[in-house]
């Protein structure tokens, strides 16, 4: 019925009888540990909020590979750049794009545009 092997079923039997209901959910499985530590996570995330001009780059913008490279210099530890995604993501930072704007752009002229000769 569930289409799984009869050997995982009397596993999860035995499982039930000896720990009860708890012994059955699910349990990600673990994985290689994180390079960096709860500490350096939050610090991490500190120097994350200050802006990547306050570590030296141009621009505000924070890219995975300026984040892997500020972790080098302020860490000493290697990431690859795939992965910067997912440790941001276990962060709770999400992927997000600046929105482009002329810097010539000006909303008042725009909003009277808008009211004045659009209609």
């Amino acid at each position: 019925m569930l289409g799984v092997d009869q050997r995982s079923v009397r596993r999860w039997k035995a499982a039930y009888r000896e720990e009860g209901k708890a012994a059955l959910h699910s349990k990600p499985a673990p994985g290689r540990p994180s390079k960096l530590d709860n500490k350096d996570k939050a610090q991490l995330e500190r120097q994350l909020v200050q802006g990547a001009r306050a570590v030296g780059f141009p621009t505000d913008l924070w890219t995975c590979p300026r984040v892997a490279q500020m972790i080098e210099s302020h860490f000493g530890v290697r990431y690859h750049v795939d992965h910067i995604g997912r440790l941001l993501r276990s962060l709770g930072w999400t992927p997000q794009k600046p929105t482009r704007r002329s810097i010539e752009r000006n909303e008042g002229e725009i909003q009277r545009w808008v009211k004045e000769e659009w209609p």
